[in-house]
Parts: C-alpha cells; sequence; structure tokens
C-alpha cells in the first residue's frame, strides 16, 4: 500500500518533535548503560562517607533518576543539606568575658560542596564502592581578639536605664539579651539588626515569660524585657550620631525611657536597626545586672564622629563597662553622672 502526502516523513524530522526525539534517545542511552555488562556489579558498590562519629553508606540506585542512569540532582542536594547539618559549626568571635579579659576566637567549618559532589560524580559514574571525607573549608572568625583590643579605646555614645531586679524573669530575659549584644563590631558601612543579632526569643534558648506590651495591652511572652535592652542601645547609638534606619515606638509609654525615646522590638514584627556611617568600626558593650541596663559604643582613637544630646542622660562620663564586668561590679556601680576616679 502507497503511504499518503506527508507520511513517509520520519517523526523526529518535525520541527515539534525533535525535543521529544532528543529526550528519548537521551533516555534510552541512559537505560543502556545502566544494562551494559558489568554494571550490576558497579550498581551494588556502597559509597562510604566517613563524618566524625558517623559513618554513612548509600548506593548509585538510591540516587538515579528512575530509568536512567543520571543522578537525580534534587536527592543529590537533600544529600548535601544533610551533610552540611552535621559537619558546619559556626565560627566563633571574639568576646569580652565576665572578668574583663577577652575570649579568643575559633574558626569554623562548612561542608565544599561542590568538592563533594565532585566526589560523589566520580564514585557514581566509576565501578565498585568508595570511601570518602567530605571536604570542608574553614570560616574564619568575623571578630578577633587583636579587633576588640584596637576599638576598646574611645566613647563614642553611652546610655543607662533602670529595670525592678525584684522582677526575676524580666531580668532574667534583660540579662540574657544584653550579654548575646555585648562585644558587637559594627563595621563601617554595615547596618545592624537587633533581631538578627539577638536571635529568636524561645524557652529553648533560655527566655523567660514576662509581661510585654501587645497593642496598647500588657500580656505575658516568653522574652518580655528584652525591648529595654533595644531602647538603651537606640539612645546610645543615637548619643553617638549613628544614622538610625529602623525603630519603632510602644503602643503605649514605658518606664525606663523619656517618651518618644523607646525602641519596640519583636521577632515577627518591629525590629532595630543602624547603619556605621563612620569610617571605622563601632564596638557595643552592654552589661545588665543589679537593676542596672547599661549600652557604651566604642570606636578608635582616630575616629571623628558628631554625637547628639539625648534626653534622659545625665552629664559627666560613664563609668567604663569593662570594670562593670568584675565580679564584683555589683556594689561599684555608679549612676551616669558620677564620674569614677580617674575617669577620661
Amino acid at each position: 500500500m502507497k503511504a499518503g502526502p506527508g507520511q513517509n516523513k520520519p517523526a523526529c524530522r518535525h520541527p515539534d518533535m525533535r525535543e521529544v526525539c532528543a529526550l528519548k534517545w537521551m533516555l534510552l542511552a541512559g537505560l543502556l548503560a545502566w544494562l551494559a555488562p558489568g554494571a550490576e556489579d558497579a550498581a551494588n558498590g556502597a559509597l562510604t562517607i566517613r563524618l566524625p562519629g558517623e559513618t554513612i553508606r548509600i548506593h548509585r540506585a538510591e540516587f538515579a533518576l528512575p530509568g536512567t542512569g543520571f543522578v537525580d540532582p534534587s536527592r543529590l542536594d537533600r544529600l548535601a543539606d544533610g551533610l552540611a547539618a552535621k559537619l558546619d559549626v559556626p565560627a566563633q568571635n571574639a568576646k569580652f568575658a565576665a572578668d574583663g579579659s577577652i575570649r579568643p576566637e575559633r574558626p569554623g567549618r562548612r561542608l565544599d560542596r561542590t568538592a563533594f559532589e565532585s566526589q560523589f560524580y566520580t564514585y557514581f559514574y566509576g565501578t565498585g564502592g568508595a570511601d570518602i571525607e567530605p571536604p570542608v573549608l574553614p570560616v574564619p572568625a568575623k571578630i578577633d581578639s587583636e579587633l576588640l583590643v584596637g576599638l576598646n579605646e574611645k566613647v563614642i555614645g553611652r546610655y543607662v536605664t533602670y529595670y525592678n531586679p525584684r522582677n526575676r524573669n524580666r531580668s532574667h530575659n534583660i540579662e540574657l539579651a544584653s550579654r548575646t549584644l555585648d562585644s558587637t563590631v559594627v563595621f563601617p558601612g554595615e547596618t545592624f539588626s537587633f533581631n538578627r543579632t539577638i536571635g529568636r526569643r524561645t524557652v529553648e534558648r533560655g527566655y523567660r515569660e514576662a509581661p510585654v506590651i501587645v497593642r496598647g495591652e500588657l500580656s505575658e511572652g516568653v522574652g518580655g524585657g528584652i525591648c529595654q535592652v533595644s531602647s538603651t542601645l537606640f539612645n546610645a547609638v543615637d548619643n553617638a550620631g549613628l544614622q538610625i534606619v529602623e525603630r519603632y515606638a510602644h503602643s503605649r509609654h514605658v518606664a525606663y525611657v523619656p517618651p518618644g525615646r523607646d525602641a519596640t522590638v519583636s521577632w515577627y514584627g518591629p525590629d532595630f536597626a543602624f547603619r556605621n556611617t563612620l569610617n571605622q568600626p563601632v564596638l557595643i558593650r552592654s552589661y545588665a545586672a543589679n537593676g542596672m541596663m547599661r549600652v557604651v559604643l566604642y570606636s578608635t582613637e582616630s575616629v571623628r564622629h558628631h554625637p547628639r544630646e539625648v534626653p534622659g542622660m545625665r552629664p559627666g562620663q560613664i563609668e567604663e563597662v569593662r570594670d562593670a564586668l568584675h565580679a564584683d561590679a555589683g556594689s561599684k556601680h555608679r549612676e551616669a553622672g558620677s564620674p569614677r576616679r580617674g575617669a577620661r
């Protein structure tokens, strides 16, 4: 029987069918490679991944696209994500200790995903098994001891507020957030975020239930009290003449700062943020104990800044935070307007 007009033209020559045919040939090539002599033995070879204190074994078939001899990229991504969760260690910045000394920085590490994927592809498209240790890259600390020493020279901003130490849960939250904030360094041009720096306020991270203001009403919430930390920081930053990027006031007056001088924060809501507009890094020293919350901003001796007058500040020099960090600091606190002996 004679073919009709156009019926003798191969389907794959039609422009609309070329991509479909190319995919078919690709799948067929992968299937033939999978069924080739020796492929079954190769598929049975496990990849042993050695981690600190743990060994993982996987097989090629678990990471192949169904019906092909190709890697399923989504499964490989999940494998790499799981390894990164086990291997990645964040770097620890240098930080001032309770006795005024500096706790040295510690470098971290992270999975070298590019090198690991290269190892995986070598195994997957090879034969037999393989034994690897996932490669990692060092992660340097952002803030080292030398930087802290160099910045702890000149006071450029400061503020003090007071709280009721008999309210144990609220005091605990203020002091915990203050310790987290302490020793933070904000580099020139960098924008500081209170929420990003302090992190989520959860029971697992040590925060407790305490009064919070929600839509103008007092209620209980985990992390209640830390707005006093953000408000004290806001006034110290404003005193230093730095650029305020984001700040929101409470829906009702708070007693620890003058009206209009508060900075409310919430993990899923308002943040307090400022930008370091100076040509030198800024060191944040923060300390809370015995009903006193204080923030002092430092920089280098050569820094040029334009301080602003802030409502609620007492005149005179403030006691330096590093002296307040000693164990017996509670008996040595002075009000902000009381200069200490030998103060500069």
